[in-house]
């Protein structure tokens, strides 16, 4: 914990990540609390704090320690109005817990520009900046150079005096870390798979509808094959609905490959029963797709026999009751991919009497955002089952990515990473979670997998990361001050390039029909968050569900309205009442972007190519005929 003097301003704390209202309560419980409460003031805000975020100045005023989101302090730092709004020089320390995601258009980022731009005007009583991290990665490089330059662009990015490690500081508990036993747990690959060559069937005879009867059998069910299928959805409409049953059924491999047959079953079962509701029939390939797919209900009867089931789920069978059995107060964390699989394991596992009668309590444990598969967790949801598990009252989560950074429970001696193919920081940080003096990490794949090789590439790159950063400690003063500079201009080169297209030249293309339904010139912002659709003529192009949809928890300044949908019956988002005016907030995941130049795909709005205005309220009434007598501002 970090020792404070008598300070006059106050210490933010701030948490980036999928789980940071979770950490800024760890942080506040289990860290900082115990060790302050005698002396100062401290407090909890989140997403889920309620009225407190939207007065978060008076709390800067009222308290010495301000644990935050750092999306809730970048909102503070931009709103107008003087209940919300905070000045960096109101911070006396700025903690940045971490700190590895200080890049690109991450909120750390927009945090750091901010701090940057008034350092560099000269302005005084700027907080000192305290970055935190365990794994700074080496931005995918493949040698010392390039690691040691994606070192520096993160330390231009927090403007960094100097990296400290817990080899520079041999007596603190860092130091002491006892890192936990690695193993790999490898299996064999079916020798035979009657349900997965059925599915492998099914999508040869779409490529023989769409004329390709050559296409690579050996390519289903595999990444390479989800980027052809990206890039099918971009030419006529035949193929584009094809390649959106093609990637259902590539899902399904996916699915079949990480848990039980009958779970990839129930994923394309529920897909073409909601097909059969949404579509309409009078399309040749719907008709054909679905025709197709009644005609071969073996596919049920296939995945329901256990001579050819999972081999990794045996696997890891023998790997719980191996900790289960010899202690009954281990607990443990298996990492899988997808939400959609932490469910699936979850049911599997209560439905395993052996894995039951040695006392094992489960519970799924993923991300609050929106999700086409499964119901996404609320963030109190979240609290609830960290909890559950920090008391013993469960002793086995079932976690995406969500649980991988800061999660801090001493008893947890065993993580399982299943199946993953992710990069050195999220193997270390997934890693970290092993807190226990004496405990287990395995790596669980089928051998020789591509998931097997990208472990052992990532153990290769924790070890160059751990020269690079030794490399840039070393550094003389000059040097190290000569490489933030030139990190500095590159960052600002590539933020040159952001709106590389004027938006009125940018078509936004429906993925679901490939109707042409808005210019990027018709898209805002709203508070640097929601990314909405001003155009009244867009109405024409989607149709509103019946009922407004409810999130749990109350949102600053609007609240959700209906969903969204093309007539087509493609998904794109769902109606934001601001104030006065209805607006359509639209994810750009569901439309093609054809630019100038060429069509492209975008999974976030921050990241398209081309300018994004913000959203101007007033402006917007009078254009639309609206009463802005109700205008708070």
């Amino acid at each position: 914990c970090v020792v404070i003097g008598d300070f006059w301003r106050v210490v933010c704390v701030v948490i980036e990540g999928i789980s940071s209202v979770h950490l800024v309560q760890q942080h506040y419980q289990h860290e900082f609390l115990p060790v302050l409460k005698d002396r100062y003031k401290v407090i909890p805000i989140s997403g889920d704090a309620g009225e407190e975020r939207f007065f978060f100045a008076n709390f800067v005023k009222e308290n010495d320690v301000v644990i935050c989101t750092a999306q809730i302090l970048q909102n503070a730092l931009i709103h107008q109005s003087e209940e919300k709004h905070v000045e960096m020089t109101d911070f006396t320390l700025l903690i940045i817990d971490e700190c590895h995601h200080t890049h690109k258009n991450g909120v750390y980022n927009k945090l750091m520009e901010e701090y940057l731009i008034k350092k560099l005007r000269g302005e005084r009583n700027l907080p000192q900046i305290l970055g935190l991290t365990a794994s700074p990665g080496t931005g995918r490089a493949t040698s010392m150079e390039k690691a040691v330059e994606h070192i520096m662009q993160v330390c231009a990015n927090l403007d960094t005096w100097r990296i400290m490690s817990h080899n520079e500081q041999s007596n603190g508990p860092a130091a002491v870390t006892k890192q936990p036993e690695k193993q790999y747990d490898l299996v064999s690959e079916r020798a035979q798979d009657p349900f997965g060559d059925e599915l492998k069937m099914l999508m040869l005879r779409i490529h023989e509808f769409l004329g390709d009867p050559d296409f690579p059998f050996s390519e289903f069910g595999t990444q390479t094959y989800e980027q052809k299928i990206v890039e099918m959805e971009k030419e006529g409409e035949k193929k584009r609905t094809c390649a959106l049953h093609l990637r259902k059924y590539n899902d399904a491999l996916f699915i079949h490959d990480t848990v039980r047959m009958i779970d990839a079953f129930r994923h394309l079962d529920r897909f073409y029963s909601e097909e059969k509701i949404t579509r309409p029939l009078t399309d040749e390939s719907e008709r054909f797709l679905l025709w197709m797919y009644d005609e071969h209900q073996n596919v049920g009867d296939l995945a329901n026999d256990a001579r050819y089931e999972n081999p990794k789920l045996s696997k890891l069978e023998d790997i719980l009751r191996d900790l289960f059995q010899s202690s009954s107060d281990s607990r443990g964390i298996i990492f899988t991919r997808t939400r959609q699989s932490t469910h699936d394991l979850h049911d599997w596992i209560q439905g395993n009497a052996g894995l039951q009668a040695i006392g094992i309590k489960t519970a799924p444990l993923t991300g609050a955002g929106q999700s086409n598969q499964t119901k996404p967790m609320t963030q109190n949801e979240q609290l609830e089952v960290i909890e559950r598990f920090r008391k013993g009252h469960l002793n086995l989560l079932l976690s995406t990515s969500v649980a991988e950074e800061g999660m801090d429970i001493p008893q947890c001696n065993i993580v399982v990473r299943y199946g993953l193919m992710t990069n050195e920081t999220s193997m270390i940080q997934a890693r970290g979670r092993a807190r226990h003096e004496e405990s287990r990490y395995s790596f669980l794949a089928q051998t020789g997998s591509k998931e097997m090789r990208r472990e052992i590439t990532n153990e290769t790159l924790e070890g160059l990361m751990k020269q690079a950063i030794k490399r840039v400690q070393n550094m003389p003063e000059r040097e190290y001050l000569q490489q933030v500079s030139v990190a500095r201009v590159k960052n600002q080169r590539k933020d040159d390039l952001k709106g590389l297209f004027n938006p009125d030249d940018v078509i936004l293309h429906c993925k679901g029909c490939n109707t042409a339904v808005a210019r990027g010139s018709d898209i805002r912002v709203v508070e640097n968050s929601q990314y909405v659709n001003v155009n009244a003529n867009f109405k024409v192009y989607y149709k509103v569900s019946a009922t407004s949809i409810v999130f749990e928890k109350k949102m600053d300044g609007w609240s959700p309205g209906r969903s969204v949908r093309c007539h087509c019956g493609q998904n794109w988002g769902f109606e934001m009442i601001y104030k006065n005016a209805t607006l359509p907030i639209v994810s750009i995941k569901n439309f093609a972007i054809q630019t100038p130049e060429s069509r492209v795909s975008g999974k976030k709005w921050k990241s398209v190519p081309f300018a994004v205005e913000d959203f101007n309220y007033s402006q917007y009434c009078q254009e639309n005929l609206l009463d802005l007598s109700d205008d708070d501002d």
